[in-house]
């Protein structure tokens, strides 16, 4: 009897067990997509720093193609995906008032629309707006701490699209 329930679960764990496993997450990239490229985001959003649009737009490629198995394409505006976006907002605001009217901190707001073409499959087009933010100490200066809260929310507006591409669009 116990060598009956031994064999009977063993050919349960064996049929049950997968028969590959795939290490690669494609999420819900069709398999036609093998390249992409990004074009310099347009700037509308006053007092943005002036490399600002292009420094964004390079992270978004090293972001795709470090984190998906796409490819950049070497010819701009050229691949099954084309990625372009307009920062439309580039705001620094009080948060956390205090007596006083005083502010603890500011907060410091990158909002992007994205528009990502796909050309295989099928034609289609998506869209994406992304806001982050982020707060510092309203006693630092904007321009000695700008740099770390811009690489802080250029990670989260990369994560955005790359999520984008990955969901079941």
């Amino acid at each position: 009897m116990k060598s009956l329930i031994v064999l009977t679960l063993l050919f349960l764990l064996c049929s049950c067990w997968p028969s590959s496993v795939s290490l690669t997450d494609t999420g819900g990239m069709p398999e036609e997509w093998k390249t992409f490229s990004v074009t310099t985001l347009a700037n509308n959003a006053p007092n943005t720093p002036i490399s600002y649009s292009a420094n964004l737009s390079e992270q978004i490629k090293d972001g795709v193609q470090n984190n998906t198995r796409l490819l950049l394409n070497p010819r701009s505006g050229a691949g099954e995906i084309i990625i372009e976006g307009t920062i439309n907002n580039y705001s620094v605001l009080p948060v956390a008032m205090q007596e006083g009217d005083n502010a603890a901190k500011n907060r410091l707001t990158v909002s992007v629309q994205f528009t990502i073409f796909i050309s295989a499959p099928k034609e289609d087009k998506m869209t994406l707006t992304s806001t982050r933010f982020v707060d510092y100490d309203s006693n630092s200066d904007l321009a000695t701490v700008e740099a770390n809260l811009l690489e802080e929310i250029n990670k989260q507006i990369v994560q955005d699209v790359i999520n984008k591409l990955l969901s079941n669009w």
